[in-house]
């Protein structure tokens, strides 16, 4: 576990993360609601005293345990299953920021449970989703989220709890005298990534790996976005494409849980934006349920890189948060299926109402689940003037 003063490090560069990631600044009684597992209380509490040192009002909720979340989905009937409680939609149209803290006392509590009435529950979350992006688009909302080591996590990636709770401090930056600081720099650098990769006029990508042929049309009207204090770590700069432009075979060799449920060696054919194929060496009967989960879930929401000179992780995690940030030899690429990011759009967010967003190619699903690749890679930009131009090889954005 972290030490106190690493705690409160912590602390410090979660509300960094969450004061980055909102476009307009806190002002003084604000709403911040702080979501923790009870084996994040201690920095739960360390959160609580800053947030009313600023002024600001936090609206703490803990998380089901395991027993009470697997109880919720073996004896909830129908209506108990996606019942939500009163005052909840009130609580979310209220919201201007949101720190979640997640520390999993176990990751597959939920694997005999039918991933279909998982997938009913995460659907009937959705509208209030939808508020939290409304209100972030209007800049009136922002989040952050985290992980601290458990024994459960360093089990299933196979280190000991000293080891990933190592990863997590190289992740942070919390073994540096300041975190804060060092978040600022990475922010900076970052920026100048994002503000060349959005000077191109960039019509497609194409991914290839040994196990990757697959090609990305951008869309119009987009930008890239990242190290925006959303996650905490996060090292990856990434856009939501048009999704109707995805052709090609997508291979992820980073395993990855979810709901309970352990997949590894995932590969995805995609046809005219679709998955059309999928297998995967473990849990292939889960992936495809979870690819109906809606119209949209077996679509492109994210498409993303992660520069291996900014990340520090070089393990496997068991966790999508650092999963999808690895650094190690290659970086990372990853997809995710399910729905897109409205801030990847380059125009005015008011504008983006359902129907544009439909126009443009956003996708819409319940779903959001990233697929991660750490092999070699060289992905090249097809340019508007018809030039080829390699923007990431070895690891690393060419030319940054």
């Amino acid at each position: 576990m972290l030490t106190k003063k690493q705690l409160d490090r912590y602390a410090e560069v979660m509300l960094w993360g969450l004061s980055t990631a909102r476009s307009h600044a806190f002002r003084k009684n604000d709403l911040v609601l702080v979501g923790f597992d009870l084996m994040a209380l201690s920095l739960a509490e360390s959160l609580n005293g800053k947030l009313l040192d600023m002024g600001l009002n936090p609206v703490l909720r803990l998380s089901p345990t395991p027993t009470m979340e697997h109880q919720h989905f073996e004896k909830s009937n129908e209506r108990q299953l996606v019942f939500q409680a009163p005052g909840t939609k009130e609580l979310y149209e209220g919201l201007h920021g949101a720190i979640y803290l997640h520390a999993p006392e176990s990751l597959t509590h939920l694997r005999d449970i039918d991933s279909r009435r998982i997938g009913k529950a995460l659907s009937s979350r959705k509208p209030l989703r939808d508020i939290l992006f409304r209100r972030e688009e209007a800049g009136e909302f922002g989040w952050t989220l985290c992980t601290l080591p458990t024994a459960e996590l360093a089990r299933h990636a196979r280190l000991s709890l000293e080891e990933y709770s190592d990863q997590i401090l190289k992740a942070c930056y919390l073994n540096r005298p300041d975190p804060v600081k060092a978040w600022r720099n990475l922010h900076a650098e970052a920026q100048v990534i994002k503000k060349w990769l959005n000077g191109m006029p960039i019509v497609w990508l194409r991914i290839e790996s040994k196990s990757i042929d697959l090609r990305i049309r951008l869309g119009a009207e987009r930008r890239w976005i990242g190290v925006s204090g959303h996650n905490i770590p996060s090292f990856e700069i990434f856009v939501s494409p048009d999704w109707r432009g995805t052709e090609g075979r997508f291979f992820a060799n980073q395993p990855s849980y979810r709901s309970g449920n352990y997949v590894k060696g995932v590969t995805l054919e995609f046809r005219k934006g679709s998955v059309v194929a999928v297998s995967a060496e473990t849990g292939q009967e889960f992936i495809e349920k979870q690819l109906k989960l809606d119209k949209g879930a077996s679509k492109v929401g994210e498409f993303s890189l992660t520069d291996r000179r900014f990340s520090k992780i070089d393990r496997f995690m068991a966790n999508t948060l650092f999963d999808e940030n690895f650094g190690g030899a290659f970086g990372n690429c990853h997809v995710a299926v399910g729905s897109a990011y409205s801030d990847t759009f380059a125009g005015n967010p008011a504008e983006l109402t359902a129907e544009r967003k439909k126009e443009l190619g956003f996708n819409d699903s319940a779903l959001h689940w990233d697929l991660i690749n750490t092999e070699d890679k060289m992905v090249t930009a097809h340019l508007a003037n018809g030039k080829d131009v390699v923007i990431y090889e070895k690891g690393m954005f060419v030319g940054h």
